[in-house]
């Protein structure tokens, strides 16, 4: 594989990172994805508790290379024991998005911790490296969970590599060889890959979750901020998520204001959610999510990234 800025800072033998995807990756997961060479991240849910991230850190430093973890600007400030907890810990790399960041840069850095920042804007990128991140993630709306949907990863990776100085990953719609050989071309440090890993065995997602991505076409998904209102969460609402298509959502997306009256409309999502019905309940997922059609486990999904060395050669040797 070519050596970028990712794999010299973090001694990694494919340019990849395994995307932090809450309440999907765990200490469990990010730990696979590392020791098979690239560098797994896991996610933290806006409720969870400083000792739940302690645990999971310990699980993800188990694999003996770096790992990452990813927090969400918005939770943080009712939840601020998560970066006490995160700083404890001392991950290679810590993304933080959504919200106000910028407060959290500077605790991180010093901390001797890599900081990214998912940008689904040019002008989001330029205000990340304006406020000190290390690099930047570049990140189009064909991407699975939560951002912005305004534009696609080629034309916004393109635009942030033209505009910023720091090191840029590709985010959104990556999940084989073909894709990370794009990004690597285009002059992206490496890609940031959620989806690909969502059929492996290390996930949290349970049985008949991953059957659903098993079965998802290309056009199988949805972007919006139906589960987010139903559920009476903080998020921000120029960041919403992009899941698997299914009634609940077809039946509410347009009539959000409504939604957030409807306490009936909360306790069903809820009730299904227990009862792993994803008829309403949600899986969210990118684009990508055709090219995930078998339970794989980590390693296979990053060999299988490390084949873009070969189509990168096609062209470095004619």
């Amino acid at each position: 594989m070519p050596r970028t800025w990712l794999t010299e800072r973090f001694q990694l033998d494919v340019p990849l990172v395994g995307a932090p995807m809450a309440g999907v990756s765990d200490g469990r997961l990010a730990a696979a994805v590392s020791a098979a060479g690239a560098l797994g991240m896991f996610g933290v849910p806006a409720t969870a508790s400083a000792s739940w991230i302690t645990e999971q850190a310990a699980v993800a430093a188990g694999s003996g290379r770096p790992y990452g973890i990813g927090l969400m600007a918005w939770a943080l400030q009712d939840n601020p024991g998560q970066l006490d907890a995160v700083l404890a810990a001392r991950p290679s790399l810590v993304s933080v998005s959504y919200g106000d960041y910028a407060p959290y840069v500077e605790p991180l850095r010093r901390a001797g911790i890599t900081v990214a920042m998912q940008a689904g804007t040019t002008d989001e990128a330029r205000a990340a490296e304006q406020a000190g991140v290390d690099v930047i993630v570049a990140r189009g709306g064909e991407g699975g969970g939560h951002g912005r949907a305004e534009v696609a990863t080629l034309p916004l990776l393109q635009s942030v590599l033209d505009t910023v100085g720091v090191p840029v990953l590709a985010a959104g719609g990556i999940a084989t060889a073909r894709g990370l050989a794009a990004v690597l071309a285009a002059g992206a440090e490496g890609a940031w890959a959620g989806t690909a890993f969502l059929g492996c065995a290390e996930t949290t997602l349970s049985e008949p979750a991953r059957q659903r991505v098993l079965e998802a076409g290309e056009t199988g998904t949805a972007y919006g901020r139906v589960f987010d209102v139903a559920q009476r969460l903080a998020w921000p609402p120029e960041y919403g998520g992009r899941a698997l298509r299914n009634a609940y959502f077809d039946r509410w997306h347009g009539r959000e204001p409504e939604l957030a009256a409807d306490e009936a409309a909360q306790a069903e999502l809820e009730a299904a959610r227990r009862a792993g019905d994803f008829d309403t309940a949600y899986v969210y997922a990118g684009e990508a999510v055709g090219m995930v059609r078998r339970t794989r486990t980590a390693a296979d999904v990053v060999a299988d990234f490390a084949a873009a060395d070969k189509l990168l050669g096609r062209f470095s040797s004619s």
